[in-house]
């Protein structure tokens, strides 16, 4: 089955060229079945860009996925078209006031990690959105700074600041093969890492109900299983298509901007190269994986999310 999104988005005419499965809404009311409803809350600041990354990877799976595009409510991005955001996005309160609820809710990072958490302007709403998940979403996936604020509020688990930007494609272990989050996993792959921040394994330990699912040696935990509250955290970037490190390391190394070569990345180390995706299979499997568990657990009747065991 396809993803259902609006036929004059963006990410329809990308994936449809990639030869991801899609279907408007038209065609998608035809269909006798409940779709998954999943919102992607985007916190970063080149919105198609992730709206696209993401509906890549939930639209893989065999199952009709409805996605919903969620924004912070008085918080404006600078980067994105005013038409765009309006025409695609609804803002949280909207969404709280209306009582619906969602099967899946996908919160994304954001470029702030050099900020305290309750210093970031639209702290004290995202705070509702991690309670209202609570009650309202069947299964939460925290995506980098996005699940080290859910961690953080949840489980008080710290970020740390880093020397040095842990940056490039780095080598981690399947720490649970028996997990049905890492079906089909290897025992080691590469994951694309792009931030100034950690979360550190023993702290993480320490609280009650956390089980970390991946990890590496060199830039710590990365996937973290949050059973109590029906969440995922994940700190580094499956969702990444292959020239979103160069696109990061392009414009620091354009802006004369202090960045070294991303790790493992170019061939040969070697920036005038083109870089080789090598964690795509893996992307897809995790959030498959996650659309699977939740369809084989969420409630048929979406009102019974957050009311009743599914």
């Amino acid at each position: 089955m396809p993803i259902k999104l609006p036929s004059d988005l963006p990410a329809f005419d990308v994936l449809t060229r990639e030869g991801v499965m899609v279907m408007g809404e038209a065609a998608a009311a035809r269909q006798d079945i409940r779709p998954l409803r999943i919102g992607l809350l985007n916190l970063m600041p080149k919105k198609i860009q992730t709206e696209i990354q993401f509906a890549r990877l939930i639209g893989a799976t065999p199952l009709q996925i409805e996605l919903s595009l969620v924004r912070m409510t008085e918080h404006r991005t600078r980067n994105t078209a005013t038409e765009h955001m309006e025409a695609f996005y609804r803002p949280f309160e909207d969404i709280a006031a209306s009582g619906e609820k969602f099967d899946g809710l996908i919160i994304t990072g954001a470029p702030i990690e050099h900020l305290p958490f309750p210093d970031v302007t639209y702290w004290d709403e995202l705070t509702r959105v991690f309670d209202w998940t609570q009650t309202h979403v069947h299964s939460t996936f925290g995506v980098c700074w996005g699940g080290m604020a859910m961690i953080n509020y949840f489980h008080g688990v710290e970020k740390h600041m880093l020397e040095a930007k842990a940056f490039g494609c780095f080598r981690h272990a399947n720490l649970a093969p028996a997990s049905p989050y890492l079906r089909g996993f290897s025992d080691d792959f590469v994951i694309p890492v792009s931030r100034w921040t950690e979360m550190r394994q023993h702290e993480i330990d320490a609280a009650p109900g956390l089980t970390t699912l991946l990890g590496s040696d060199e830039v710590g935990p990365c996937l973290v299983e949050d059973e109590g509250h029906q969440a995922l955290y994940i700190f580094n970037h499956f969702e990444y298509d292959s020239d979103t490190l160069k696109q990061e390391y392009d414009r620091d190394a354009a802006a004369g901007a202090a960045i070294d070569v991303p790790v493992n990345y170019y061939p040969g180390d070697d920036p005038t190269r083109r870089p080789l995706n090598r964690w795509r299979s893996h992307a897809h499997l995790l959030y498959g994986n996650w659309i699977n568990q939740i369809y084989q657990t969420t409630p048929y009747e979406i009102a019974r999310i957050g009311t009743a065991p599914g």
